[in-house]
Parts: C-alpha cells; sequence; structure tokens
C-alpha cells in the first residue's frame, strides 16, 4: 500500500509539473501562443522567405515573367504596372541583390492590460546598378519583421537615374541634377558632385546611395535626422525623384506601344492551371 501511494503521488507530481510548463508559455496545457509562434518561424530558409518551393504567380503580371513575355523590369516601369509579387523582383534581379537591416526598434501600444511589445524594422535593398527599394514592416517577432520588411522592400523597388556633374565622360557617377525628398521634419537634398567626390553625406543616406548606385554626391539635411526612419525615407523619396525631372535629353517624342496587358490578351486569357504535385512512392 506505501508503495502504491509513492507511485501515484510521483505521477502527481509529474503532471502538474507539465502543466505548469505549459501555462508558463502563455496558454491551457499546451502552451497554444507559443506553439502558434514557433510554428510560423518554420519551413523557410534565410532572410526573406526565400524558399526553394516552385512559384505560381496569382497575378497577371506574374503570369507574363514566368512565360518570358516580359524580359526586362524596365519594360515594368515604363508602363508603371504594380507590381503585387515579391518574385517578380527576384526573377528579374535576384542574385544582384542585397539587403541592410538599418535599424530594428520596439514599438509599444498602451492597452487595459499594460503594454503591448512590437518590433518595427526597416530593410533597405538595392543591386548598386540603378534599382533601391525601401521596405518597413512591424511584427511581434524581429525576425518575422525583418522577413516582412525585405518583402515590401522588394515590393517597392524603383528605378533610379544617374547623370554626369561635368562633360559626360565615362559612365554616369552622380545625381543627374539637385533633386529633394522629405519625410516628417526631415529634409534631405542631393546635390551633384565631381567625379571622386565619393559620397558625402551621413552614414543613413550613405548606405541608401551606394546601393542605389551612386559613386559621387553631396547631401545637405535638416530636421530631426536621429530619427532614422524619416531619414531614410526622405532619402529615399530623394532618390525617387530623379526619375521625375524631365532634363531636355529626354525631350524626344514618346513612341507609344501597346501595354503589355493589351498585347498578351490572349495569353491571359487562358485559365492558369496549376500543375499538380508529383506523389513520392516510397
Amino acid at each position: 500500500l506505501i508503495q502504491i501511494l509513492f507511485e501515484t503521488s510521483y505521477q502527481m507530481a509529474d503532471n502538474t509539473g507539465a502543466d505548469s510548463a505549459g501555462a508558463s508559455r502563455g496558454g491551457f496545457g499546451r502552451g497554444g501562443r507559443s506553439r502558434g509562434r514557433g510554428r510560423g518561424r518554420g519551413n523557410r530558409s534565410g532572410r526573406g522567405g526565400g524558399d526553394s518551393k516552385e512559384w505560381f504567380p496569382c497575378t497577371k503580371l506574374g503570369r507574363l515573367v514566368k512565360d518570358s513575355h516580359i524580359k526586362r523590369i524596365e519594360e515594368i516601369y515604363l508602363f508603371s504596372l504594380p507590381i503585387k509579387e515579391a518574385e517578380i523582383i527576384d526573377f528579374f534581379l535576384g542574385p544582384k541583390l542585397k539587403d541592410e537591416v538599418l535599424k530594428v526598434m520596439p514599438v509599444q501600444k498602451q492597452t487595459r492590460a499594460g503594454q503591448r511589445t512590437r518590433f518595427k524594422a526597416f530593410v533597405a535593398i538595392g543591386d548598386s546598378d540603378g534599382h533601391i527599394g525601401l521596405g518597413v514592416k512591424c511584427s511581434k517577432e524581429v525576425a518575422t519583421a525583418i522577413r516582412g520588411a525585405i518583402i515590401l522592400a522588394k515590393l517597392s523597388v524603383i528605378p533610379v537615374r544617374r547623370g554626369y556633374w561635368g562633360n559626360k565622360i565615362g559612365a554616369p557617377h552622380t545625381v543627374p541634377c539637385k533633386v529633394t525628398g522629405k519625410c516628417g521634419s526631415v529634409l534631405v537634398r542631393l546635390v551633384p558632385a565631381p567625379r571622386g567626390t565619393g559620397l558625402v553625406s551621413a552614414p543613413v543616406p550613405k548606405k541608401l546611395l551606394s546601393m542605389a548606385g551612386f559613386e559621387d554626391c553631396y547631401t545637405c539635411a535638416t530636421g530631426q535626422t536621429a530619427t532614422l526612419g524619416n531619414f531614410a525615407k526622405a532619402t529615399f523619396a530623394a532618390i525617387a525623384k530623379t526619375y521625375s525631372y524631365l532634363t531636355p535629353d529626354m525631350w524626344s517624342p514618346t513612341v507609344f506601344t501597346n501595354s503589355p496587358y493589351q498585347e498578351y490578351t490572349d495569353f491571359l486569357a487562358k485559365p492558369f492551371v496549376k500543375q499538380p504535385k508529383k506523389e513520392v512512392k516510397y
């Protein structure tokens, strides 16, 4: 009888230990919340969720890109087609793209139960050859925020126009004209610089300018530049304006052509069917 009582007491202690462990994980018994967070982190290789699964496009633009009807990313920018899938950017610029986390900062929201803390990530992405993107994402976990910011940065990739300071000798190396970008109180001005000057700027704009492919540039910034998010967004807005200003060398008459959606209407009219997965027999 004494031996049976000892065995039952040990079993009860084990069960209570397991229950307390589940409660400490934040759930009822099995710890549902932490299990859900852990599941969302898996099945992904590397940053940005670049998994090895085959890409099945879900937009008309994605279908045209995957079937090689659109051969250059400039054709998308020419007709101002919105890019809704990050895989389109990977298809054209995948190996060249490099991403850099500018900052990860905690943000809080006041609730009745206290503060709810999340993490906000700023990520810049570029190929150092005329394309740059900036993404901002907020999430409960740092890794999830960075992955989401990389995807948003790819979706916001824009073309960058480069020019000359003086004689048009060699490759373009600086901004084509003075441009200004603003976000919040931060105002960033980019000024052309002679070849060999380098990037004369603070660390944040220097990263964005080098990722965009600029070699020489003067910068001028006013406002609360300690707010890194606004500083980066203002620089990104200034870089985006390089193609907004119509200089005299772009005054040639424009020859209008059909949009890819019109040109490949017959192809897009066909129903897109996903290929069935092949069953693996063991």
